[in-house]
């Protein structure tokens, strides 16, 4: 794949699909530019070759300089995200804003100001969102969640509408239950767990590699003609 000396920018770089997301790209001879909110990641991270942002993406004017001191940037992973399980009846407004705000309006903000420096310097680029098969089903305790990767899979097609025309591919990657530290948590009680499993024809949940390869070959030319889609990962999952 065609990565060697491009910069791509990837938020939620310091863990799950982001690092592995990380991994791959410097293994292609991408340089990354790693975006995290969390300080203990900075040095692994630096280790592996990055360059490294700190910022909490739930605050929009931090999250649009973080951005803008990142460009240029040929390739972007939209891929932080975050959680709260609540009940629908107990799911507070804060807890819903907070995740509009990392899951749907930070994707935007970050995209935005790439997309600007895009077309600025004539650029074709790619920008991969990383959504979540939640977007496209209902899960009980995960509304607020759903909520959000919905707003982030709408967001994604209306990117791919107003960006296609500068050159700029937007996509969105939408797997099932990725076994990162946060999913883990998520479905540790196997009485939740199963009953996903067993809708998944392959029996199993996905590794965050497996979403890392599909997330380059979005980015790469090998999807010239594949734009605003949203790509499910998730070994079949029946709905029921």
């Amino acid at each position: 794949m065609e990565f060697s000396g491009r910069r791509v920018l990837v938020t939620g770089a310091g863990k799950g699909i982001g690092r592995a997301t990380v991994t791959r790209l410097r293994q292609e001879g991408a340089d990354v530019v790693a975006l995290t909110r969390s300080e203990s990641d900075l040095a692994g991270l630096r280790e592996a070759g990055c360059e490294t942002i700190l910022c909490d993406l739930a605050d929009a004017d931090a999250t649009r300089e973080a951005v803008r001191a990142a460009q240029p940037i040929d390739f972007l992973v939209n891929n932080a995200g975050t959680t709260k399980l609540d009940s629908f009846l107990e799911t507070s407004v804060e807890a819903f804003d907070w995740l509009m705000a990392v899951n749907a309006r930070a994707p935007m903000i970050v995209a935005q100001e790439c997309a600007r420096d895009m077309i600025r310097r004539g650029h074709k680029g790619a920008i991969v969102n990383v959504s979540s098969g939640a977007a496209k089903r209902g899960l009980p305790d995960h509304t607020a969640y759903c909520a959000s990767k919905g707003a982030l899979d709408a967001l994604t097609r209306a990117m791919a509408v107003e960006l296609g025309p500068h050159g700029i591919r937007v996509n969105s990657v939408n797997p099932t239950v990725t076994l990162t530290p946060m999913a883990v948590k998520a479905w540790s009680d196997p009485a939740k767990s199963q009953g996903m499993l067993n809708r998944i024809p392959l029996g199993r949940f996905v590794q965050p590699e497996e979403v890392a390869d599909t997330i380059l070959f979005l980015l790469s030319g090998r999807a010239a003609m594949v734009n605003g889609v949203t790509l499910m990962v998730d070994g079949g999952f029946r709905v029921s």
